[in-house]
């Protein structure tokens, strides 16, 4: 029953077990029928950590399944097996709980992390416009976000979750900004801090519900996915007070298809404890009567390169990271990388850059937008 329910799943994406194509999936164990048919994606997770399957592309075997209308035949048909799929729904965040996805993820060695980002170490999808390559398309990145923001010599920035301070960096060296960085990872903030030595950039230590002060300009990359959507309009609360009446804001996030309020168990447990990665009505409700919404950019497609060269640069970095890490988290942070590029790649999640203006800022003309 297990075995022959699963098979039919897998082959409406045309997904053959044990067959010769590079995104068939090859069963080591037996007991992964029973295993992925009780836990659902929490097994399908665990049991590839485990070496109980392979597939030789994850990125394809997931994009096909998600574009082969796998999901809508087990709403349908097998309802109880709808978890299969890595659909990366993620969790929400309270204020007591904010340390937790920095103390379970981004304060991990930095060592892991920057086997595989570029050297301004962006942890964020990049912009792979007129290049394949990691390095340019993360620059080409941050240069589209001081375009839309109207980046100036001696604009004061607020980053909201600086991550280990490589935008500060771009911002404060080759645009001559003053730059504050807010962040709760100790890891990444003590890297941050000598990173940008000697440039105008502080850092704080502190959850973004504590920022004090006001700016010409507030960014967030890559931040929002962490803080839930029953605190998504706290959120814009403070940026709004921390926005200078004539400044922009923009925010660079990972959006959701449809608004969900539940997350994926496989993801919560090893990867992105504490999140939810917003659907578009979440986030045009938190901002309603705080914010004019003057441009929307969806740079979705970018990510499945970014994530695909990620992965390229872990394997390659393997034979070192080996000395701290063993095989099961190879096959955890590989099987990360390679799902969610798939889910990319089936553009069943986007991102977002969405510029935004204080509602009710008077009669100031709306912002160019540049071409990009």
């Amino acid at each position: 029953m297990e075995s022959s329910s699963i098979r039919k799943i897998l082959e409406y994406a045309g997904i053959t077990i044990n067959g010769y194509s590079p995104y068939d999936i090859r069963i080591k164990d037996d007991r992964w029928f029973g295993r992925v048919w009780r836990q659902k994606n929490l097994g399908l997770g665990e049991s590839y950590m485990d070496g109980w399957w392979e597939c030789e592309r994850i990125d394809e075997m997931i994009c096909r399944l998600l574009s082969g209308g796998v999901e809508e035949k087990i709403r349908k048909n097998w309802r109880d097996l709808i978890g299969v799929l890595p659909s990366l729904f993620f969790n929400l965040q309270k204020k007591r709980r904010a340390r937790i996805i920095a103390e379970r993820h981004y304060d991990r060695d930095n060592e892991l992390f920057f086997s595989f980002l570029d050297p301004f170490r962006q942890y964020s999808c990049g912009f792979y416009k007129d290049t394949e390559d990691l390095e340019q398309a993360q620059i080409n990145k941050m240069e589209l976000i001081c375009r839309k923001l109207q980046i100036r010599p001696g604009d004061h920035v607020l980053d909201i979750g600086c991550g280990w301070g490589g935008l500060a960096r771009f911002l404060a060296e080759r645009h001559g900004c003053t730059v504050t960085g807010v962040n709760i990872s100790r890891e990444q903030l003590a890297f941050a801090r000598e990173f940008c030595k000697g440039l105008p950039v502080t850092f704080a230590d502190c959850d973004y519900r504590e920022i004090q002060g006001r700016f010409d300009k507030i960014v967030s990359v890559g931040m929002f996915e962490h803080v839930g959507y029953r605190n998504h309009r706290a959120f814009m609360r403070v940026v709004n007070r921390s926005l200078k009446e004539d400044g922009l804001f923009l925010l660079h996030t990972i959006g959701n298809d449809v608004s969900y309020l539940s997350c994926d168990p496989w993801i919560t447990k090893y990867i992105f404890p504490n999140g939810l990665v917003p659907g578009m009505a979440q986030i045009a409700r938190s901002v309603e009567r705080l914010f004019v919404i003057e441009d929307l950019h969806n740079i979705g497609s970018h990510y499945d390169k970014t994530l695909m060269a990620w992965n390229c640069r872990f394997q390659r970095s393997w034979e070192r990271l080996r000395e701290r890490y063993d095989d099961r988290f190879k096959r955890m942070w590989e099987y990360y990388l390679l799902s969610c590029a798939g889910v990319f790649r089936a553009r069943r999640m986007q991102v977002w850059q969405i510029l935004m203006t204080r509602y009710g800022s008077g009669t100031r003309s709306a912002p160019r937008i540049r071409e990009v």
